[in-house]
């Protein structure tokens, strides 16, 4: 399994924008191919500070989904409510298997 923590931080101002821009990319994001999850967490102390659990059965599903519409409607509408850019961390996931 392929999975990625992306850290974002969003100017407060922005926060609810985020929120639903990121609740479209997830509805659409679980319907992918090769998608296993595709959490949104937003932080109970600071709650401009968001990470998005994105976790795809291989590497390729992963990459697909940079280039489905819906992702990149996300990255666009989103990219000027960042606070500074968005880091992901890659990951393999051992369990659970499948």
């Amino acid at each position: 399994m392929h999975v990625t923590l992306v850290n974002v931080h969003v100017k407060p101002e922005h926060i609810n924008d985020f929120i639903e821009a990121t609740r479209l990319n997830h509805t659409a994001s679980t319907q992918e191919t090769g998608n296993r999850r595709f959490d949104i967490l937003q932080s109970g102390q600071d709650t401009s500070y968001f990470v998005l659990y994105e976790a795809y059965t291989s590497t390729d599903d992963a990459l697909a989904h940079k280039e489905t519409a819906h992702y990149l409607q996300w990255r666009e509408t989103v990219a000027n409510w960042m606070a500074e850019p968005r880091q992901s961390v890659q990951f393999n996931g051992l369990f659970p298997k499948g």
